[in-house]
């Protein structure tokens, strides 16, 4: 099985196979997720300082923050799916 990598911005990237959801920080459910992980030390900040953009929800209940947009992270996430199944096909 390959591990398939998506870029989450500067270069960090995360295994495609462990996101369960791509979310945006703002409602208040979500703040309060991030500040339980934070506490729990299961938060992985990519974002270099700048502002959080999408919250990414790990399978193995990590939360990473990352300074791009939600879609951005999906729209990746669905290209390299679909290269994914095309070589899959292919090979």
């Amino acid at each position: 099985m390959t591990t398939r990598l998506i870029n989450i911005g500067f270069g960090n990237m995360v295994s495609a196979n462990r996101v369960i959801a791509v979310v945006s920080p703002e409602s208040a459910p979500i703040k309060r997720l991030i500040q339980d992980n934070r506490d729990k030390g299961n938060l992985i900040d990519a974002t270099y300082g700048r502002r959080t953009r999408a919250v990414i929800v790990l399978d193995s209940s990590h939360i990473i923050l990352a300074a791009i947009l939600p879609e951005t992270i999906s729209n990746r996430l669905n290209k390299k799916e679909q290269k994914y199944e095309k070589n899959k096909k292919e090979g």
